[in-house]
Formats: C-alpha cells, structure tokens, sequence
C-alpha cells in the first residue's frame, strides 16, 4: 500500500512540476524491440533533437499521465454537475439487498 501511494504522491508532484527532481535516484529500464520500432523512435527523437531515451522516457511519462487522470480526473457539463452533486448528497435509501450484505458476517470473520 505504501508503495502505491508513493506512486500516486510522486504522480501529484509530477503533475504540478514542470520536470523530474534532481534528488530521486536514477534506474534503469531495459526494453526489446523490434529493429523497425527502434529506428521509428530514432528517427522522431532527431526530428526534435532528443536523445532516445529523453523521447522514450518523455513520451511514457506523458502517457501514464494521461492514463492516471483517465482514471481520477472527468469533467462534466453545469447541469450533469448538478445531478452528480444532488445524488451524493441524496443517496438512495438502503434497499432490501443492501440491508442483507450488510448483516452478513464476512469471510474473514467466521
């Protein structure tokens, strides 16, 4: 668990900063690819003037950034807005299921 939520503090920092610290140590990643993926790579990374791994490294980081907020992150419309709002502060109440799980003694406990 607190290995995820390093994850998830260290993605916080990454999105509100412009680049990596300098205090985190450096790892390595070691890939096989296809030769065609590799000069395809090469090939955009001169066009901008990167190094191969800047344009991997780069390129991945934006991506799990996306897929992170893919994930937390959804935006609505003023009037979807208001009936997520109204909803959670309105709950249904407690049907006849909802009430049964809750008696249940868990696994766990038996």
């Amino acid at each position: 668990m607190s290995q995820r939520r390093s994850s998830m503090d260290s993605f916080g920092a990454v999105a509100d900063a412009a680049g990596s610290s300098t205090t985190d140590p450096k790892g390595s990643i070691n890939l096989r690819i296809e030769t065609q993926t590799r000069r395809l790579i090469d090939d955009a990374a001169a066009i901008l003037g990167k190094t191969r791994t800047e344009f991997m490294v780069e390129s991945a980081r934006r991506e799990a950034i996306d897929v992170l907020l893919d994930r937390r992150l959804f935006v609505l419309g003023a009037e979807d807005y208001d009936a997520f709002v109204d909803a959670l502060d309105n709950p249904p109440a407690p049907g006849a299921k909802l009430r049964s799980l809750l008696r249940r003694v868990p696994a766990w406990e038996r």
